[in-house]
Protein backbone atom coordinates (compact mmCIF):
# COMPACT_ATOMS: atom_id res chain seq x y z
CA UNK A 1 0.00 0.00 0.00
CA UNK A 2 3.23 2.05 0.49
CA UNK A 3 4.37 1.97 -2.78
CA UNK A 4 0.75 3.28 -4.02
CA UNK A 5 0.71 6.49 -1.97
CA UNK A 6 3.09 8.55 -4.18
CA UNK A 7 0.82 7.90 -7.05
CA UNK A 8 -2.15 8.49 -5.07
CA UNK A 9 -1.16 11.84 -3.86
CA UNK A 10 -0.07 13.19 -7.10
CA UNK A 11 -3.04 12.43 -8.92
CA UNK A 12 -5.05 14.83 -6.77
CA UNK A 13 -2.35 17.31 -6.84
CA UNK A 14 -4.11 20.27 -8.86
CA UNK A 15 -3.41 22.20 -11.59
CA UNK A 16 -2.56 25.89 -12.05
CA UNK A 17 -2.12 27.94 -15.13
CA UNK A 18 1.13 29.45 -15.65
CA UNK A 19 1.04 33.21 -17.74
CA UNK A 20 4.17 34.31 -18.46
CA UNK A 21 4.99 37.79 -20.55
CA UNK A 22 7.19 40.72 -21.03
CA UNK A 23 9.95 38.65 -22.11
CA UNK A 24 12.14 40.76 -25.08
CA UNK A 25 15.01 38.16 -26.58
CA UNK A 26 17.22 38.52 -29.43
CA UNK A 27 15.52 37.59 -32.83
CA UNK A 28 18.09 34.90 -33.18
CA UNK A 29 17.37 33.26 -29.57
CA UNK A 30 13.45 33.09 -30.42
CA UNK A 31 13.89 31.71 -33.87
CA UNK A 32 16.57 28.92 -32.27
CA UNK A 33 13.63 28.25 -29.54
CA UNK A 34 11.17 28.23 -32.14
CA UNK A 35 13.15 25.80 -34.59
CA UNK A 36 13.87 23.32 -31.20
CA UNK A 37 10.36 23.59 -30.17
CA UNK A 38 8.93 22.65 -33.65
CA UNK A 39 11.47 19.53 -34.37
CA UNK A 40 10.47 18.37 -30.49
CA UNK A 41 6.52 18.35 -31.53
CA UNK A 42 5.83 21.12 -28.92
CA UNK A 43 5.27 24.60 -28.44
CA UNK A 44 8.05 27.19 -27.52
CA UNK A 45 5.68 27.30 -24.25
CA UNK A 46 5.90 23.88 -23.50
CA UNK A 47 9.56 23.97 -24.50
CA UNK A 48 10.54 26.68 -22.10
CA UNK A 49 8.50 24.87 -19.70
CA UNK A 50 10.82 21.75 -20.07
CA UNK A 51 13.77 23.60 -19.77
CA UNK A 52 12.76 25.10 -16.57
CA UNK A 53 11.30 21.75 -15.12
CA UNK A 54 15.15 20.55 -15.90
CA UNK A 55 16.51 23.22 -14.22
CA UNK A 56 14.90 22.94 -11.39
CA UNK A 57 15.03 19.24 -11.03
CA UNK A 58 18.98 19.77 -10.65
CA UNK A 59 18.63 22.07 -8.33
CA UNK A 60 17.15 19.71 -5.83
CA UNK A 61 13.63 20.39 -6.15
CA UNK A 62 10.80 17.85 -6.52
CA UNK A 63 7.56 18.20 -8.33
CA UNK A 64 4.90 15.91 -10.24
CA UNK A 65 4.75 15.96 -13.80
CA UNK A 66 4.93 18.91 -16.15
CA UNK A 67 2.81 18.27 -18.53
CA UNK A 68 1.07 14.48 -18.20
CA UNK A 69 2.24 12.20 -15.16
CA UNK A 70 5.55 11.13 -15.65
CA UNK A 71 6.87 13.66 -18.55
CA UNK A 72 9.30 14.67 -16.67
CA UNK A 73 10.59 11.32 -15.39
CA UNK A 74 10.41 10.20 -19.11
CA UNK A 75 12.72 13.09 -20.49
CA UNK A 76 15.03 12.17 -18.04
CA UNK A 77 15.45 8.66 -18.91
CA UNK A 78 15.89 9.87 -22.44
Amino acid sequence: MSSNAPRNSASRETKGFIMLRGAMVMTSFRESLFDAANRAGITPNEFCLQAAAEKLHSSGRHFSGVFYPGDFSEARSA
